[in-house]
């Protein structure tokens, strides 16, 4: 029988900010963390309750500027790449979990890698989840960059008023597709995010539905390098579908963490797709 799953929404105050944070699950169980891309509803529902009914706590958290974390200024961010990842590690500190499973996706999947890397003794598990191990900007020349068909799709469409609802979700429902994802399930997300807006200010809308600010935080130094010295199991996840952070920039992440172990879902785009929750919970939870 599937144990019962709760869920409990709230805010904590770990590395002098409040982070927004979601729990399933019991608090006695193992904890797995998830870092949102920049919500947490980067991580579907039905996932994290497969999570939970495996015999794990889960808590999916918002990056700060998005969600029910601290926002203050998502185009001009006072913090840096580091600062998010000394938040995950503050975060299982308050959690009184000791460590934890972490895991990422897109941005929030760069902030993973640097807290596995500069928390060594915090994480004792990584699941990155279309991701690539170089920051915003210029990309590594071995590795594929954003499909410049896409970003032409994506930058020519006129941008909504970020304090209209409907206008938004239906902006965000008609950049699905290109992006590799299904067009309902992205306005579902895409509303679901708007409400959870502690802010009429345009800005903060638009940093909580794309990520925009990640592009304007400071990512240096770079930490690919390190990659290689890694000493925990990982899963590497990735869509085959993914134009945004095309398919080589996971087997590149698997490549370079040893022993990560590569999954490819071909349906995938940038989005975890909610079919795919057993599948992936299944190999999350082997780790």
């Amino acid at each position: 029988m599937t144990r019962p799953v709760r869920s409990d929404t709230t805010s904590v105050r770990a590395n002098g900010v409040d982070l927004g944070i979601e729990t399933f699950g019991r608090d006695t169980d193992p904890l797995i963390l998830l870092a949102g891309g920049t919500t947490m509803l980067s991580w579907p529902d039905v996932l994290c309750e497969r999570l939970a009914s495996g015999g794990r706590r889960v808590v999916r958290y918002d990056l700060r500027d998005s969600g029910a974390s601290t926002t203050l200024d998502p185009e001009n961010p006072a913090y840096d790449l580091r600062d998010l990842a000394a938040d995950a590690a503050a975060l299982v500190d308050v959690l009184g979990a000791g460590t934890a499973h972490l895991a990422g996706v897109g941005v929030g999947g760069m902030v993973a890698q640097v807290a596995a890397l500069d928390h060594p003794n915090v994480f004792s598990a990584l699941t990155l989840v279309g991701t690539r191990p170089v920051a915003p900007g210029p990309v590594d020349e071995d590795l594929p960059d954003h499909d410049p068909t896409l970003l032409n799709t994506l930058f020519s469409r006129p941008q909504p008023d970020w304090t209209e609802r409907d206008a938004v979700t239906a902006f965000v429902a008609a950049g699905a597709l290109p992006m590799g994802n299904d067009p309902e399930d992205a306005r579902a997300t895409a509303a679901r995010i708007w409400d959870r807006t502690p802010s009429s200010d345009p800005a903060v809308h638009q940093a909580n539905q794309l990520g925009m600010v990640f592009s304007r935080i400071n990512c240096a130094p770079r930490w690919r390098a390190r990659l290689g010295t890694l000493d925990l199991p990982t899963l590497v996840l990735h869509g085959r579908a993914d134009p945004f952070f095309p398919v080589g920039n996971g087997e590149a992440l698997a490549a370079e963490i040893p022993g990560a172990r590569l999954l490819v879902l071909d349906d995938m785009g940038t989005a975890l797709p909610t079919a795919a929750a057993d599948q992936v919970a299944v190999a999350m939870l082997a780790l």
